[in-house]
């Protein structure tokens, strides 16, 4: 079984991308146990502050994903790229140079937004990121979801029976994905 977090790109608690998340880990199968990383107590990345005066929430965050065998990003979409807060727990858990802890852990990306589009910028410009740090990325499906405030009913459930059964297609993928890249590692 492997375990695995989830990092929200958006900080608001009611975010359709946080809605997201939590119906993405209510489908995933028994072979992915997922939680969400918080990331909104994390300081902003400061190379300055690398050795003696590390913040406390940059190590915590870092044993925490050192310790985790995957990685599900869920991002909204703010100037066509992925939330500051997003990228900054990315540099966080990178740094400092040659301590990068997210190397070889497999992940995945989900997109959510109003526009039509499914955040599809961000999507695409978090999977780049990924790249540079080494982290292999589920190529297929791509889950970019447009009509974000449509989606879920008053409980937060995805409201759709073809979105929830392509999110739960999507899980199953990536668990499929996690266990192939534990076999390439």
């Amino acid at each position: 079984m492997a375990q695995g977090l989830v990092i929200v790109g958006s900080l608001r608690k009611a975010s359709s991308s946080r809605k997201l998340a939590n119906n993405l880990i209510s489908v995933a199968p028994p072979s992915l146990t997922l939680r969400i990383a918080e990331i909104i107590q994390l300081p902003m990345y400061n190379p300055d502050l690398e050795g003696r005066d590390v913040p406390r929430e940059w190590l915590t965050f870092r044993k925490l994903v050192m310790a985790t065998d995957a990685v599900l990003f869920v991002t909204p979409e703010h100037n066509r790229s992925v939330p500051a807060a997003l990228k900054n727990a990315i540099d966080i858990a990178s740094r400092p140079h040659g301590q990068n802890n997210w190397d070889g852990k497999p992940a995945a990306v989900a997109s959510i937004s109003r526009d039509a589009i499914g955040a599809f910028g961000s999507n695409n410009h978090l999977r780049q990121s990924l790249i540079a740090v080494n982290m292999p990325t589920l190529p297929q499906p791509e889950v970019c979801i447009g009509g974000g405030e449509t989606v879920f009913d008053a409980d937060g459930n995805v409201a759709d029976e073809d979105t929830r059964a392509f999110l739960t297609v999507f899980m199953i993928l990536f668990a499929d994905w996690v266990e192939r890249q534990k076999k390439v590692m």
